[in-house]
C-alpha cells in the first residue's frame, strides 16, 4: 500500500512541475509554490526532484531543494524501515 501510495504521488507531483513550467513558459495562470511544495512533503519528494532537474523549474531555489532532499530523507527510511 505504502508503495502505490509513493509512486502515485511522485508521478503526480512531476506532472505538476512540468505543467507549472509549460505554464510559466506561456505565460498562463501558475500553480502556487505552496502546492508543489505540499505535494513534496506528503511523499512526492522523488518526483519533485525529477521535475526539477528535467523541467529545469525551481531547482534554484534554495527552500524547494530543502524542502525536497529533507522529504527524501524522511520518505527513504520510513520506505525501508516500513
Amino acid at each position: 500500500m505504502l508503495k502505490s501510495y509513493l509512486l502515485i504521488v511522485n508521478v503526480l507531483t512531476f506532472f505538476l512541475y512540468g505543467l507549472d513550467k509549460f505554464k510559466a513558459k506561456t505565460h498562463r495562470w501558475r500553480i502556487k509554490e505552496s502546492t508543489l511544495l505540499f505535494f513534496t512533503i506528503i511523499g512526492g519528494s522523488l518526483g519533485s526532484l525529477f521535475g526539477m532537474f528535467i523541467f529545469k523549474h525551481k531547482k534554484n531555489k534554495k527552500v524547494f531543494l530543502l524542502v525536497t532532499f529533507l522529504s527524501l530523507l524522511i520518505y527513504t527510511y520510513i520506505f525501508y524501515s516500513y
